[in-house]
C-alpha cells in the first residue's frame, strides 16, 4: 500500500514537473490588462489611452481596460502602478508631467526611472492657448496686453501643477513679464469644463481635449506651442509667430510597466504597440484627435532615453522658475 502511494506521489510530481514548462510558455496576455491613467476622463492622456487600449485589445486578443486614478498631477496613479505586480497586467500611461514631477515635488512615493520599465512612446502633441470667447482678446498680443492691464486677475487653468499645460503658462509668464493666476485641476477634462463655463479665462491645453470645442466655436484658439502651424487649426499662429521667439512645448504620452516586468512581456507589448500605431485605423483616430504618432524605431530603450532627457530639460525649467508643489 505504501509502495502504491509512493508511486502515485511520484506520478503526481512528474505530472507537475512536465506541466510547469507548458504553463510558463502560455502566451501573454491570458486575461484583461489594466491601463492606469493619472488624470480624470476627457483629458488628452485619457483620450490617447482609450484609443491605444482599443487597438491593443484587437492586436493581442485580450481586453485592455482604462482606469482613471486621479490626484497630485498624476502621481497617485503612478504610485499605484509602481507597487503593482510586475506581470504585465497593470500598466501606466505616463506623460511629460511625470518627468516634470521628478523635480517639482520634493517628496514622491515612487521613482519614475527606477520604479518602471519603459514600453514605448504612444503619441506627442503640441499645446494650444485657448480662451473663453467672452474674454475680449483675439490674439496673443491682445492676451498679453489684457494680462498686463489686469495683473493677477487673468486666470490660466491647467490639468494639475507641474503638467506641461501648467509649465507652458509659467514659461509664457516668464517670457512676457505678466502676472497670470494659475488654477490647477485634476485633469484637462474638468479644467476645460470650467473654461467653457467661464469660471476660468484661459488655458494652454493639450490639443485633443480642446480641439472639438474650438471647432464648435465654444473656445477661441489664439496660439499653438508647436514650431509650425497645425493642420487641425491652420489659421492659429504659433507663439513664435506671435512675438515669443523660441517658445515651444511638446507634450508626450508613453506606456510603462512596473519595474521587474519580464523582458518578453515588455517586448510583446512594444511589438503590439508599434503594430497598432502603424494601423490605418489608429492613424485616422490620431489625426482626427490631434495626436502625432512617434517615429520608428519606437523601442523601450529609445523611450527610456527620452524620459531621461525630459527629466533634465524640465528640471532646469522648474528650478529656474522656483516652482515647488510640496
Amino acid at each position: 500500500m505504501k509502495t502504491l502511494s509512493k508511486r502515485w506521489a511520484a506520478a503526481a510530481a512528474l505530472a507537475t514537473f512536465l506541466a510547469a514548462p507548458a504553463l510558463a510558455a502560455q502566451p501573454y496576455p491570458e486575461r484583461p490588462v489594466t491601463l492606469v491613467v493619472g488624470y480624470a476622463a476627457g483629458g488628452a492622456t485619457d483620450i490617447v489611452a482609450r484609443l491605444v487600449a482599443k487597438s491593443l485589445s484587437e492586436e493581442l486578443g485580450q481586453t485592455f481596460v482604462v482606469e482613471n486614478k486621479t490626484g497630485a498631477n498624476s502621481n497617485i496613479g503612478a504610485e499605484i502602478v509602481s507597487r503593482a505586480a510586475p506581470d504585465g497586467y497593470t500598466l501606466y500611461v505616463g506623460s511629460i508631467a511625470n518627468t516634470i514631477n521628478r523635480t517639482l515635488y520634493s517628496q514622491l512615493n515612487y521613482d519614475f526611472v527606477k520604479g518602471f520599465e519603459p514600453v514605448g512612446l504612444l503619441a506627442t502633441i503640441p499645446n494650444i492657448l485657448v480662451v473663453n470667447p467672452k474674454l475680449p482678446v483675439k490674439t496673443v498680443q491682445e492676451y498679453i496686453a489684457y494680462a498686463k492691464a489686469h495683473p493677477g486677475k487673468l486666470t490660466c487653468a491647467s490639468s494639475g501643477s507641474g503638467s506641461s499645460i501648467h509649465l507652458s503658462c509659467e514659461l509664457f509668464k516668464m517670457q512676457t513679464g505678466t502676472d497670470i493666476l494659475h488654477v490647477p485641476y485634476r485633469g484637462s477634462g474638468p479644467a476645460v469644463a470650467d473654461l467653457l463655463g467661464g469660471q476660468v479665462d484661459s488655458m494652454f491645453d493639450n490639443l485633443p481635449s480642446s480641439l472639438p470645442h474650438v471647432q464648435a466655436g465654444k473656445l477661441r484658439a489664439i496660439g499653438v506651442t508647436s514650431p509650425r502651424r497645425l493642420d487641425a487649426v491652420p489659421d492659429t499662429p504659433t507663439l513664435a509667430e506671435s512675438g515669443l521667439s523660441g517658445f515651444e512645448v511638446e507634450s508626450w504620452f508613453g506606456l510603462v510597466a512596473p519595474a521587474g516586468t519580464p523582458k518578453p512581456v515588455i517586448d510583446r507589448l512594444n511589438q503590439a504597440l508599434n503594430k497598432a500605431l502603424a494601423s490605418p485605423a489608429l492613424q485616422a483616430s490620431y489625426k482626427q484627435s490631434g495626436f502625432y504618432a512617434p517615429q520608428p524605431p519606437n523601442s523601450p530603450a529609445s523611450f527610456g532615453k527620452k524620459i531621461a532627457s525630459e527629466i533634465d530639460k524640465w528640471g532646469a525649467v522648474v528650478k529656474n522658475a522656483n516652482l515647488k508643489a510640496n
